[in-house]
């Protein structure tokens, strides 16, 4: 639990138990005080039976300098040989990779994990920004400046006096926000606002959301259901063909999964995600396999397809346990 000074002197003198427990520490700021960056001193409150243990904590703006520190020395002439030969580029798989185990660290609802890969997703935001300062076009500084204006000028309903009734108000005053404050030219096609470079299952999800948005939409389930049958029916067709068009078959592959990810996201699931989970439900499964076909000497080869299936439905009801 995080709890300012202020909040903190008054927990410590509530009774706990019958009795009231005190706890001080070195270097205590005054309960009015604030730190150098001019922001209240903070301190970690863990509570047990008996007692409240108080832990000292870094600002965030003390700690983020202290990261910053580290890359800038990382990348010093006398830093890292490694870090020093990366680019904004080269640094772009580790990017994602990150930001996707996170997002496991997130499904495992494990706070170490999760902190451990934010903290990686923070070095390697900070890193990308320092080498395009490290070449002038704009510093660090000017990003987290950039995104903090970006929040403030697109929340006028908190930091503003604008009212709004729910979030769909909040994003019908982020599009015109955009055009009217930022200068962005309105878009030919609302699809338009999607980026290209994303992901093609993270794209798709995201153009069908901006065509329900505008009432381009299943009324329920089934309808979707029925679609993708049609695509899988096409998909078989293409198949039975005595001699198959590899350019179609792809084209009907990729209408079958864009109308699952439609599915998701008419269920709201997000696709991603989903797929994420279940490439750790076939790996975990799969390790399984070559423990068990390791332990009874067997070899992984198609011969001994019917003992990898058996194994394969021991750790299905393994993970049901």
């Amino acid at each position: 639990m995080r709890v300012s000074i202020e909040v903190l002197y008054k927990i410590l003198k509530k009774p706990h138990n019958g009795k009231k427990k005190i706890c001080d520490y070195p270097g205590r700021p005054d309960p009015a005080g604030f730190d150098g960056a001019g922001g209240k001193t903070w301190a970690r409150v863990d509570l047990f039976c008996n007692s409240i243990h108080c832990i000292p904590m870094k600002t965030e703006s003390k700690a983020f300098k202290s990261l910053f520190d580290i890359v800038v020395r990382l990348r010093a002439p006398n830093g890292c040989p490694w870090d020093k030969e990366q680019t904004p580029s080269t640094l772009r798989g580790d990017l994602i990779e990150e930001t996707y185990e996170c997002v496991e660290a997130i499904d495992e609802n494990n706070p170490e994990h999760v902190k451990e890969e934010l903290g990686d997703i923070f070095l390697l935001a900070t890193m990308i920004a320092y080498m395009h300062e490290q070449k002038g076009l704009f510093s660090v500084s000017d990003v987290l400046e950039t995104i903090s204006e970006k929040l403030i000028r697109r929340h006028p309903h908190v930091f503003g006096n604008v009212n709004v009734k729910d979030s769909w108000e909040v994003l019908e005053n982020w599009a015109r926000i955009k055009v009217e404050q930022e200068g962005r030219s309105p878009k030919d096609s609302a699809l338009d606002e999607v980026s290209k470079a994303l992901p093609p299952l993270d794209r798709a999800y995201k153009l069908q959301k901006k065509a329900a948005k505008l009432g381009f939409d299943w009324d329920a389930p089934s309808g979707v259901f029925a679609k993708i049958q049609e695509e899988l029916g096409e998909v078989r067709d293409e198949l039975g063909r005595e001699r198959i068009d590899c350019s179609l078959l792809e084209s009907e592959l990729g209408d079958a999964l864009f109308t699952v990810v439609n599915l998701c996201r008419f269920m709201k699931v997000d696709p991603s995600t989903a797929l994420h989970r279940a490439n750790g439900k076939f790996t975990r499964r799969f390790a399984h396999i070559e423990k068990k076909m390791k332990e009874t000497n067997r070899e992984m080869k198609k011969e001994n397809s019917a003992a990898m299936e058996a194994f394969w439905q021991e750790a299905k009801e393994q993970e049901k346990r």
